[in-house]
């Protein structure tokens, strides 16, 4: 069976996935792995090189996904399988780039949790009943990680790659995946990575926005489901 590495995004931990563990658990062999020990994506992207089976799927949502593309570019005979989660394949945009420094300072001088309330948090999720848990379990990770793991994960997505060259070469199967009201990675991103890997599945996913993993669990453990069987 092979297994699958889960790689969260951005100031966020395992508990992102929770659900897809509690049921996938027992059905195949589960990784998830850090993000924080360096400040740029290949470094990231050998350290999970490093501690990954020889073959495996990865899966990664948000910075998650971009790691798991440097991945890929990496080591592409090793990765059998890749899910895409409301994650983007380009590079940043120059005027992302500039909002980058003013929230590491604002880090560095012990702002964390008013950078992740103000700015961070409201970007993420659609209106929906359990919004407001939500946001606290990102709160709560993102503070738990701490903000040594926000500055190296602020810079690593500022320099990052465009990596459609990568996807354009990948023939396994694949899952593209987003909520339908994901506002910082919308439909359009996730229709170009189908584009560019016509092999892959795309699956919207209604009433959720940026982390449909915890808004609409049961319809993304069913669209992972799914996917895992090609493998």
């Amino acid at each position: 069976m092979t297994p699958l590495i889960l790689l969260p995004g951005m100031m966020c931990d395992a508990r992102l996935f929770g659900p897809q563990i509690d049921a996938l658990s027992g059905r195949t062999p589960l990784m998830t792995m850090p993000m924080g020990a360096h400040d740029a994506m290949s470094a990231l992207a050998q350290d999970v090189l490093h501690h990954a089976p020889p073959r495996f799927a990865v899966a990664g949502l948000s910075m998650g996904g971009i790691l798991a593309m440097e991945v890929l570019r990496q080591a592409p005979n090793r990765v059998v399988g890749l899910a895409l989660m409301d994650t983007n394949p380009l590079a940043e945009k120059d005027e992302v780039k500039a909002r980058r420094s003013p929230q590491i300072a604002a880090t560095e001088a012990g702002e964390l949790r008013r950078v992740m309330r103000d700015e961070m948090k409201p970007n993420y999720l659609t209106d929906g009943p359990n919004r407001g848990a939500i946001l606290d379990l990102c709160m709560a990770m993102a503070m738990d990680l701490g903000p040594e793991v926000f500055v190296n994960q602020s810079k690593a997505l500022r320099d990052r790659p465009d990596q459609t060259d990568t996807l354009r070469a990948f023939t396994g199967p694949a899952l593209v995946l987003c909520g339908r009201d994901d506002t910082l990675c919308p439909v359009s991103r996730h229709e170009l990575m189908h584009d560019l890997m016509p092999q892959s599945t795309l699956e919207i996913i209604e009433d959720a926005g940026h982390l449909p993993t915890l808004e609409q669990p049961e319809e993304t453990t069913a669209a992972l489901s799914r996917w895992l069987e090609e493998l």
